[in-house]
């Protein structure tokens, strides 16, 4: 059975369940529209420290971080392009901000749709008039994320998207955590250096942040003692990110449409034109 209701939270306000499938989903809307927490088939997989969720001057680490207009980091958090500029932070300002709940549905699934629309605050950095609109869908042993762009503006719009998953990983399981992935090079960003990957990852180490060149829009699995997780998404998710530090309990497997700083070098940019719409999807599952 589907059920989508209020939770008793001033922060975490809206619950999604399957109780068929002991599936569960988190969402807070005013804390950047995040999915806090996530459990498929009764176990719980997403990673969440609280202190973060709960201090609104910090970036919430854990749960599944909303990346827009500008996934990853500008050179120099400023972005320049086609006559018009801009000044954002690290992954956009969609994560810092209160979305509005506007829909809920249990046909099919536990549904609930979150907006976020452009504002005064937010064409000072970006410049343009904008909707956009996730459904998260929660069924069976998959959460679904549909992500639907509105270009409002008399211009065309270009833009990047993205999900920063932390997947509860803990520090002693990842010795023997594997990523599945084709890519065969990646941009290793402690080191800032092209690396080849010969191997596994090692997720043990210091600190692993690796972006992943040539893995395309290819599923990308996460494995490790407790279980496994599969993230997939629509053909413009071609950008993948691999994060992790040592002594915490997570792993990120982050699906980008385009790489940092896209919004000056224009690689893979999604371009709308005026009054045109752009749909895409994320999907988290497990077997099952």
């Amino acid at each position: 059975m589907f059920t989508v209701g209020p939770r008793p939270d001033a922060m975490e306000t809206l619950e999604l369940r399957d109780s068929d499938a002991k599936s569960l989903l988190v969402l807070a809307p005013a804390r950047g529209g995040i999915a806090t927490r996530l459990s498929l088939l009764g176990k719980h997989r997403f990673f969440l420290d609280e202190s973060t969720l709960r201090n609104p001057e910090l970036n919430v680490r854990g749960g599944n971080p909303v990346l827009f207009p500008s996934p990853g980091k500008l050179k120099g958090d400023a972005w320049s392009r086609d006559g018009k500029s801009g000044v954002l932070k690290q992954h956009g300002f969609a994560r810092n901000l209160p979305w509005e709940v506007v829909g809920t549905s249990t046909e099919g699934a536990a549904q609930a749709t979150l907006r976020l629309a452009s504002n005064e605050a937010t064409q000072k950095s970006y410049p343009w008039e904008f909707t956009a609109e996730y459904t998260y869908k929660l069924a069976g042993n998959a959460l679904r994320i549909e992500q639907r762009f509105t270009n409002l503006s008399s211009g065309s719009m270009p833009f990047g998207a993205g999900f920063h998953p932390y997947f509860h990983v803990k520090q002693t399981d990842k010795r023997a955590a594997r990523i599945e992935t084709g890519a065969k090079r990646a941009f290793d960003n402690v080191t800032k250096k092209e690396v080849e990957l010969t191997g596994p990852i090692d997720l043990s180490q210091k600190e692993v942040d690796l972006h992943l060149l040539d893995h395309g829009s290819a599923p990308c699995v996460l494995k490790w003692a407790a279980g496994e997780v599969h993230v997939r998404g629509s053909s413009e998710f071609s950008h993948w990110v691999i994060w992790t530090q040592q002594h915490k309990d997570f792993v990120c497997v982050e699906p980008w449409t385009c790489p940092g700083d896209a919004l000056n070098t224009g690689d893979r940019l999604i371009t709308l034109a005026p009054n045109e719409t752009r749909e895409i999807w994320v999907e988290y599952s497990v077997p099952g």
